[in-house]
């Protein structure tokens, strides 16, 4: 049997460094090979730099022992989402991983592979970062930049009574993901594991959310969370209604199973992970979009919940960080 002395030294910080991650940076110049402390980023005249911060923590935002390519590309994509609600193109990523002491290098190996795939499909190189090592789980941060035409970022702060109130896609799939994950519920044919374990952002609208949207906010934390940070924002209330809501294929089929429709359909609209878009616009502008409508923006305040007509009470509406 062999010990801890017979295994294969791994290599130090800087071998990983050279070996794992100096490939991401696919040749940025802005990266400087990955040799220095920092990154130069030059400017881009004509345009907004927008920067957004996520974190993903083992037992938390994802299963414990969840391989690890799948939590770097849940990791690229979730940030990739934030940018898409502000309408921004990608730019380039910095990365901090925090390590559970032991872990070994295969496991690094699958992680810096991970963000490969996602770095070339969606055309992102890394700048930056530090992996430390800790006595806790897992804990991976990344920092995305994108571009925004100057003054043109779409924020939650624009939505105005008389909006309509849209999504980008089927609500709850995330949510029902995790439960396949977890066991909790059959999925055959991978799709709600799909969508739970790599999500989509929805970068390719945002040059049509730049010329039609009001407002928008990435559904991370839950529909109804989600829609109440654009209330909050935008000092208007949202309607909601429900029973608009599109649901994929799968979701409609496990919601026709539930005793009850009205708390099943809160579940998949407070869910989270889904990494839609709920967006608001103008009527005339809404129809370019060419989006589900699912609501209306009022005077007043917070989130109003319809479901078969009637109001629904909404709880925390997804999500909490607290």
């Amino acid at each position: 049997m062999s010990g801890p002395e017979d295994r294969p030294a791994q290599p130090d910080e800087f071998a990983q460094i050279a070996r794992l991650y100096r490939p991401l940076t696919r040749g940025a110049p802005e990266a400087l090979g990955l040799l220095d402390d920092a990154a130069v980023i030059p400017q881009r005249p004509g345009f907004d730099l927008v920067i957004t911060k996520d974190a993903l923590v083992e037992g938390v935002h994802f299963p414990v022992g969840e391989a690890r390519d799948l939590v770097a590309r849940k990791l690229l994509r979730t940030n990739l989402s934030d940018l898409a609600a502000m309408g921004a193109a990608p730019y380039g990523y910095f990365l901090a991983v925090a390590w559970p002491a032991g872990t070994d290098f295969a496991a690094r190996e699958q992680f810096a592979e991970g963000l490969r795939q996602d770095g070339e499909a969606f055309n992102l190189s890394l700048l930056g970062g530090d992996t430390v090592s800790i006595s806790g789980p897992m804990v991976a941060s990344l920092t995305l930049l994108g571009w925004v035409p100057q003054g043109r970022a779409v924020r939650r702060s624009g939505a105005q009574a008389g909006d309509l109130v849209m999504v980008s896609g089927p609500i709850g799939d995330g949510g029902l993901g995790l439960k396949a994950v977890m066991g909790q519920l059959g999925d055959s044919d991978g799709y709600l594991t799909g969508r739970y374990r790599q999500p989509r952002p929805r970068l390719d609208l945002i040059e049509s959310l730049r010329d039609g949207a009001s407002a928008c906010a990435d559904i991370s934390d839950g529909l109804v969370a989600d829609a109440g940070h654009i209330a909050r924002a935008s000092g208007v209330g949202l309607r909601l209604d429900l029973d608009r809501m599109p649901l994929s294929r799968p979701a409609a089929a496990w919601l026709a199973d539930q005793p009850d429709r009205r708390q099943a359909l809160m579940a998949l609209a407070t869910s989270g992970d889904d990494y839609e878009l709920v967006l608001t616009a103008p009527p005339g502008r809404s129809e370019r979009l060419g989006l589900p409508v699912i609501g209306v923006v009022e005077a007043g305040e917070g989130v109003q919940v319809l479901v078969d007509g009637r109001p629904a009470p909404t709880g925390p509406g997804g999500w909490t960080h607290a």
